[in-house]
């Protein structure tokens, strides 16, 4: 298949679009980053960054690397209003586990600075495993991701999702009524979840063609957007 359409979304965004914002001693915030923000210690180290960690439970942000964040704020997004501080916001596959994904987008606006860059990853309501995701009562389909996939336990995949507000049309609409004018955006076409099984990953391309046809953009099964806060 062509380069556009083996893509992961996850991994791009960690280590080319998001990394490619950072500058020398400006001001980060990771948004529901937790034990696993995007910045590393070196990386923060030798651009003399300083880092603030959010997130809603406190512990999470505890089990970061020590010295990462010079701050951090346990608080909900949804309710949360920044200090339009930050240089660079930064949000990695969190805005699909918040309830109200139009509060959090205004959240993740109150946080950044005029001029200053908002770099969101997130999966879109429309994928496949994402609708399956919402079916699935929760304790069944833990199991069945961790029994399949043993890694995803490390990351956010085993926290509730709700998809709120989550296909990019709805993203860019928030943005742009919360002062956020677009820079870049990044359509992905792959997930991890369909590769281990050839039946269900041929049914998989197949729909994601048909609705690609019909949805444009609100197909894709992940997404990245690069915004900027107006002057």
């Amino acid at each position: 298949m062509p380069p556009r359409l083996r893509a992961d979304g996850n991994s791009t965004f960690a280590t080319e679009i998001a990394p490619a914002l950072l500058s020398p001693d400006t001001l980060v915030y990771d948004l529901g980053g937790g034990a696993r923000p995007l910045v590393s210690l070196p990386q923060k180290r030798c651009l003399g960054l300083v880092v603030v960690g959010l997130d809603l439970a406190a512990e999470e942000l505890s089990k970061a690397p020590d010295g990462l964040y010079d701050e951090q704020i346990e608080a909900d997004l949804t309710v949360f209003k920044g200090r339009q501080d930050a240089d660079l916001v930064i949000c990695q596959a969190t805005l699909e586990h918040v309830r109200d994904g139009e509060a959090a987008l205004r959240g993740i606006a109150s946080c950044v600075k005029p001029g200053g860059l908002v770099a969101i990853f997130s999966p879109s309501r429309n994928a496949v495993f994402a609708r399956l995701n919402l079916i699935l009562p929760e304790r069944i389909k833990r199991r069945l991701l961790f029994a399949i996939y043993p890694d995803k336990g490390r990351g956010h995949d085993g926290f509730p999702a709700f998809y709120d507000k989550c296909l990019p049309s709805e993203v860019e609409r928030i943005a742009a009524q919360n002062g956020l004018e677009l820079v870049q955006r990044r359509l992905f076409w792959r997930s991890s979840y369909f590769y281990s099984f050839v039946p269900a990953f041929l049914a998989w391309r197949l729909w994601l063609g048909i609705t690609a046809l019909l949805l444009g953009k609100d197909a894709a099964e992940t997404y990245a957007y690069v915004f900027r806060r107006k002057q």
